[in-house]
Formats: structure tokens, C-alpha cells, sequence
């Protein structure tokens, strides 16, 4: 358990401006919970992987979860140069950013130093396989984790309600692995748990809180239609006093509210089983896809909403471990857990090359195989998450999943429209949320970097959440000691500073300005991304998860719902005959790299490259180019120049010793580039190989005996004629149908 004594003279280093790490936590940055030390028996995702890896890469947990963000959150360079400027800002949050990028490091007491000195090597792989497997209900209603007073996670009522947020994890102190099946048959020690099926359990890391903004600020960092926050407003009080201590974690603090979105929403409360009563717009993309691989409840009779695990551990076909005599299930939770952010496999494997990891470096070629099918499933989640659909000059964006589209971190991330108007003649007229290439200065050389050319162009939509601080807390950080020439915003052409705090400071009372100091801010100035379905007015209030201004989306008040798509009035140029209407999205903008990279001031030594260091990732990897969720048209297009070929057909598969065969037929018409293997994984698809045009068989080798593997392939065309399939150029077919066989 942690102490708490000498915590007064720890935090008051941030006055100070110290450039040490803080080796005691401070009390504004502890949370209920587990406490570090508390449970010893976490054992690291290699053992996992001796029985859960290495037998079918399709469905297996271990190379899905090598994959994923969560296993990789402690490589992830984002993490770190962000991790720079948060210690800088607040000695001490270091705490609360490992606790959830490193657990088995948190859990076992490196997190101190807080700029993340101390972690070990192992602490890379992120959010561990225990950390997971260990978790119980805070609210102590099914198994009793360990936590002692005053670190109870939850409102201690009776019946208790817990605290599910910001990594608040209540952790199984026993041997067992905790998990939602009755009649595992694990070679280690084993129990159930109802909670792993529950929403509750993702919203336990999916809701982040700032706990020291949340203790201090003005407004304790809500939104104005939040309830009321007990907090102690002093630096360095006891924890008994902090707001993370008395109050659900969503009164406070707005960071992320992925899970708060989730709750205020109806699909939070759909059955799978009632898919046929949603809307017709939202029988599509992601809601699809998890009805598809689940069809109902779970196989033991559980009711199956559409949770966060339908969506993100889709129910797939397959054996969970590698021994033998162990079940085949049609509900096996696919460790898939993918998000959208397609560009941090990039961003960690040049890092990984450079030998630039601040953890986790040298990299295995399973890991390298993970990464990139993880980066595939990213892409394939987009293009699941909205739809586009034209009414006259109307365009209809729909959200199609169960949160705000986007979520999650919300510092640099942005979707927009991409529309290009054209003439009779083909010539570009306009082009909407063009995305190009301006002249940066950075460290004094002239760089081309790539964003969107006009962030003020009326014709251009971008959905995205702004954070900010207000003239109120500026005054009191100034109280502090903070400086007056702290930068809060740099021009992102010049790189000059174009914002400090004291002129903040300076502004009228009522009045913010933006920033991506996410530690400091304490005010939403911005968040137009669209509500999932249903989204309750009432419930996103109390969440502090409103739209903001909260008049969007059908403007509800109290008792209403808001509008789960957007409807846009399109503007055309005189002489438009036709527009190509593109939905895009980036997970990391160049306006963030530039300010994670100028903000470091570099004296902690150990901290002091993170911000070049994801910069020239950045610069090396496409500057996460935009990826494109969905498409379509306005007026008369010409046709296309390039045919997409007909999807393969009459997939078959026989099995062979340690492998699978396959063989089809070319479709119509038949394609100039050649065909793609693929493994199908409850929806979606794992690339295997290729094989030439001409080419109608596939022998997949290698496997294991025993297991069945599943195939799909398509066809795809070489539009540009360079032998090599070029996203955005080149076009791919539909799906053939599904083969399976299994391996002898």
C-alpha cells in the first residue's frame, strides 16, 4: 500500500518548477484501487503466450493482443514525449499515466520515479494479461479484490457502486486467472467472473479523469451542466479529502469518456438478439459486424448486449489455448481489442529500427507479424464506424458505432470531409478540407509537413474535441508558481510561441484558450463529434460527456436523446457537375506532433528526446497520413478508369499434413493484379499471402495439427500498374465465401 506521509513537500516541487521526477506520488495525482505491492503473483504475457500462442493466429489470444494498443502501451511513443510534458506541467502525473500504459510496472511499484525511469524492461507490453485476468468488480458484489481503506473504489454504499475509471483496478489477490466461462478447462488455476462480461469492466480504463485538475481547479475541470464536485481546492492535502477519493470518477476532470459515451447511449441496453429493432441506418458497419460473429446471447444462456467486448472481442469460432481437450467454442472472445489508431504500429516499428524505443525495444518477428495484422484490423474498424449517404444536397454522416464517432484521446485526433468539386470537363473546382503540404519551421529548418491547409474554411466540417484552460485557473496556477511565460500554443508554421499563461492569465474572467497541456486543461472548449445512438441528454450531463456546445445533434434537453448522424447542407460552386465526398481520419495531427516536440524542455534527461524522437517518427512513417473511412458521390461522376474485379468464387479447402489447401475460380471481371489470402477473424479479415493473377490455388503450411483454420480471398486490380496493391490507387473486391478446414 502506499504511504502517504511527506506528500505536502513532494507536490510543492511543482511550484518550484523542479526537474525531477517525483519519487513520492503526489496526493493530487493517487486514486483509489489496488495499490502498488498489493498483489505480487502478476506473471508476464510470455508465459501466457506458452499456451495461449503459436497455434492459429486467426483466433488465438496471444498474437491478437500483440497486436493490439493495449499490449504495446508502454512502446508507444505518444506515451512518452506526452509523459514529458505532463511531468513538466505537474511533477508527479507520470503516476497516473503509467498506471494504465504500464501495469505490471504500476502494480509492482516502478512507477516512482514518475517520468517512468524505473520501469523495467519487461513493463512494455502495456495493459498485461493479469492485469485483466485479475480484475473484480469494485463494487465487491461478485469476487472481493484487494483494496484497503482509504483506496476503495467505489461510493462504500450499501450496495456499493463502484469507481470505474482512470485505471481504478480492483485486482484478485489469489492464484486464479479470472474469466467469464463456467467450465473452463485451463491448466492453471481458474475462476468466473460475470464482470469480464460487463461494460463496467472496459469502462474501468475507458473513462480517464485528470485527478489533480479534477482536486484543484476552479471548476474542478467539468463541464458547466455537472454535478457538484467534493474536493479539497489545496495542494498537498490528505487523499481523504482529494475529489478522486469522493466522487464517481466522471465528475471530474474531463480526459476521455469513451465509456460514459457508451453508457448515455441505447445500445448500451440493445440486446444483440434485438438487432432487428434499430434503426435501418444502423444496421451496417460495426453494429453488422458484432450482431453477425454473436447472433444472440452468449452460449451459456447469458444475455449478450451490445457491449463494449461484442464490438472489440467479437465472438469468434475457436480453441482458446493450444492443449489438447480443450473445447472448441463458437463464443470465444477474439483478443482483437482493436481501436482506430492505424498509424502507432508505424510509429513503434521505425522507433523499433532506429533503436529509439524508450521501452520495449528489439522487437520479436512475431511481435513485428502482430503489429502490422493489428494495423489492418485498425483500418478495417474505420471503415466500419460511419457511413455516407446523399439526399439531394444533403449529405448524412452516420455514426455507426456504440460511442462518440471519434473517441478516445482526443489530443490531435480528427476526422473530417474531404469533398473535391469538379466541372463537365473533370477540372477541380474546389476542394473541401484539402490536406497538404505547408512549410514548417522546424528547429530552424524549413520542413514540408502535411495537415489540413485551412482550419478555418467555412465549407470544411471537422468532428473533433478542443481542450482548454480557463482564465480562472490561470490566475491560480500563477498563485502557484507557474510561470507567466508558460507556452500554451505555438504557431504551427513559425513555431513561435503565439500564447503564454499570463496572457490567459489576462483575459477576461469566463474566458479559455486552447491548449494541448491535457494535465493543465480543465476546460472543453470544443466537441462536435457525433453522439452514438440514443445518446441520453440526461445521462451524458452527469458524465460531463455533452457535446459542446451541448445545442447539437437535434438539440435535446432534459428527457431527450441526441441524433446518432449528422446532416450536412452541401455548398457546390457554380459550374459543379460532380463532387467525390471522401470521410477521413488522422490519429495523430502535425499541429500535436509540433507541440509535444516544442513543449519538452528537455531537463529531464531522460525524457528530454521524446519529443524529437515521435517527431522524426512522424516524419519517417507518412505523418500518419489520413485514412479513409467511407466514400461517395454527389451529382454525375464519370466512371471509373480502373475495373475492380469480381470477388474470387467457389472457395474451397481440403486439409493436409500440417496445412490447408485452397482453390477457386476467377470471377467476372477477372483480376490484373493477383489474389489475397486471407484468415477470416469473426468479421474480419488477417492477410495470410498473395498470389499472382493467374494463380487459382493457395497451400497454407505450417499449421497446427488439429486446429481448423478459416479462409476468404479476394481479387484485386493494378490500376496503376506497378505489380504492387496500392491503398487508395489500386482496387480490391469483395470477399469470396468462407472455407474452412482443419489441419492434420
Amino acid at each position: 500500500m502506499r504511504r502517504t506521509q511527506f506528500l505536502v513537500p513532494a507536490a510543492f516541487l511543482i511550484a518550484l518548477g523542479v526537474a525531477i521526477a517525483a519519487i513520492v506520488v503526489p496526493t493530487e495525482i493517487q486514486q483509489p484501487g489496488t495499490q502498488p505491492g498489493e498483489v505480487g503473483n502478476l506473471e508476464t504475457p510470455d508465459k501466457c503466450d506458452n499456451c495461449h500462442g503459436g497455434y492459429n493466429r486467426a483466433v488465438e489470444p496471444a498474437f491478437n493482443w500483440r497486436g493490439s494498443m493495449m499490449a504495446n502501451a508502454g512502446r508507444d511513443p505518444i506515451f512518452w514525449a506526452t509523459l514529458a510534458v505532463a511531468e513538466q506541467d505537474f511533477d508527479g502525473a507520470g503516476d497516473l499515466c503509467i498506471r494504465c500504459h504500464s501495469t505490471g510496472g504500476w502494480y509492482a511499484g516502478r512507477s516512482t520515479p514518475t517520468d517512468g525511469s524505473g520501469l523495467a524492461v519487461g513493463d512494455a507490453d502495456g495493459v498485461e494479461c493479469d492485469a485483466c485476468h485479475k480484475m473484480t468488480n469494485p463494487d465487491n458484489s461478485e469476487h472481493w479484490g484487494v483494496m484497503n481503506p482509504p483506496f476503495l473504489a467505489s461510493n462504500e454504499q450499501s450496495p456499493a457502486t463502484g469507481y470505474y475509471g482512470s485505471g481504478m483496478l480492483s485486482l484478485w489477490g489469489g492464484n486464479e486467472k479470472l474469466g467469464p466461462y463456467s467450465d473452463a478447462a485451463a491448466r492453471h488455476q481458474s475462476m468466473q467472473s460475470r464482470f469480464h462480461r460487463s461494460v463496467d469492466f472496459c469502462g474501468s480504463c475507458h473513462d480517464v479523469s485528470n485527478p489533480a485538475v479534477g482536486d484543484l481547479a476552479h471548476n474542478n475541470g467539468k463541464q458547466p451542466t455537472g454535478d457538484p464536485v467534493i474536493a479539497s481546492g489545496v495542494l498537498g492535502s490528505s487523499i481523504t479529502a482529494k475529489a478522486a477519493f469522493n466522487n464517481f470518477p466522471y465528475k471530474y476532470g474531463v480526459v476521455e469518456r469513451t465509456y460514459s459515451e457508451h453508457k448515455s447511449g441505447l445500445l448500451s441496453q440493445t440486446l444483440v438478439s434485438s438487432y432487428g429493432s434499430l434503426p435501418t441506418d444502423l444496421k451496417a458497419g460495426a453494429i453488422k459486424a458484432a450482431y453477425e460473429a454473436a447472433l444472440g446471447n452468449y452460449k451459456d444462456g447469458t444475455p449478450r448486449y451490445f457491449s463494449c467486448q461484442t464490438c472489440h472481442l467479437r465472438a469468434t469460432t475457436g480453441q482458446g489455448c493450444n492443449k489438447t481437450g480443450v473445447p472448441v467454442r463458437t463464443d470465444l472472445p477474439l483478443h482483437d481489442m482493436t481501436g482506430g489508431n492505424y498509424w502507432m504500429p508505424d510509429a513503434i516499428l521505425y522507433q523499433n529500427s532506429q533503436g529509439l524505443l524508450r521501452l520495449g525495444g528489439g522487437l520479436t518477428t512475431v511481435q513485428i507479424d502482430a503489429l502490422k495484422a493489428g494495423q489492418s484490423r485498425a483500418k478495417q474498424q474505420l471503415n466500419w464506424a460511419a457511413s455516407l449517404s446523399m439526399s439531394g444536397n444533403t449529405l448524412k454522416v452516420t455514426n455507426l458505432t456504440g460511442h462518440k464517432l471519434i473517441t478516445g484521446y482526443p489530443e490531435g485526433r480528427r476526422m473530417w470531409l474531404n469533398i473535391k468539386w469538379y466541372d463537365a470537363g473533370n477540372a477541380l473546382l474546389r476542394d473541401d478540407g484539402a490536406y497538404g503540404t505547408i512549410s514548417a519551421n522546424i528547429d530552424g529548418t524549413p520542413t514540408n509537413v502535411k495537415t489540413i491547409l485551412n482550419l478555418a474554411d467555412p465549407n470544411t466540417k471537422i468532428y473533433e474535441a478542443h481542450y482548454a484552460m480557463t482564465q480562472e485557473w490561470a490566475n491560480q496556477l500563477l498563485g502557484l508558481g507557474y510561470s507567466a511565460s508558460l507556452a500554451l500554443s505555438y504557431d504551427r508554421v513559425t513555431g513561435a510561441v503565439s500564447y503564454t499563461l499570463g496572457q490567459l492569465a489576462a483575459q477576461a474572467p469566463g474566458t479559455h484558450h486552447e491548449t494541448f497541456h491535457f494535465v493543465l486543461n480543465n476546460y472543453v472548449a470544443k466537441d462536435n463529434r457525433i453522439p452514438p445512438y440514443g445518446m441520453s441528454y440526461d445521462e451524458a450531463g452527469k458524465r460531463n460527456a455533452l457535446p459542446v456546445p451541448a445545442s447539437q445533434y437535434g438539440t435535446p434537453s432534459s428527457g431527450g436523446a441526441y441524433r446518432h448522424y449528422d446532416e450536412l447542407t452541401l455548398n457546390p460552386p457554380s459550374g459543379a457537375a460532380y463532387a467525390e465526398i471522401r470521410l477521413l481520419y488522422q490519429p495523430t495531427s502535425w499541429e500535436y506532433i509540433q507541440f509535444l516536440h516544442l513543449a519538452n524542455n528537455r531537463q529531464n534527461a531522460f525524457l528530454a528526446n521524446e519529443g524529437t524522437n515521435l517527431l522524426q517518427a512522424w516524419l519517417n512513417t507518412g505523418m500518419a497520413e489520413p485514412y479513409v473511412m467511407a466514400s461517395t458521390t454527389w451529382g454525375t461522376p464519370p466512371a471509373p478508369s480502373c475495373t475492380t474485379a469480381g470477388a474470387p468464387q467457389n472457395l474451397t479447402a481440403s486439409s493436409g499434413r500440417r496445412s490447408v489447401t485452397l482453390n477457386w475460380s476467377a470471377g467476372s471481371p477477372a483480376p490484373s493484379g493477383g489474389y489475397r489470402i486471407y484468415y477470416v477473424q469473426a468479421g474480419k479479415l488477417q492477410f495470410r499471402a498473395g498470389v499472382p493473377a493467374g494463380t487459382t490455388t493457395y497451400k497454407d503450411t505450417g499449421l497446427s495439427r488439429g486446429v481448423q483454420y478459416c479462409y476468404q480471398a479476394t481479387a484485386w486490380s493494378d490500376c496503376n500498374g506497378n505489380a504492387t496493391l496500392d491503398a487508395g490507387v489500386d482496387t480490391e473486391s469483395a470477399a469470396s465465401n468462407q472455407a474452412c478446414a482443419t489441419a492434420q
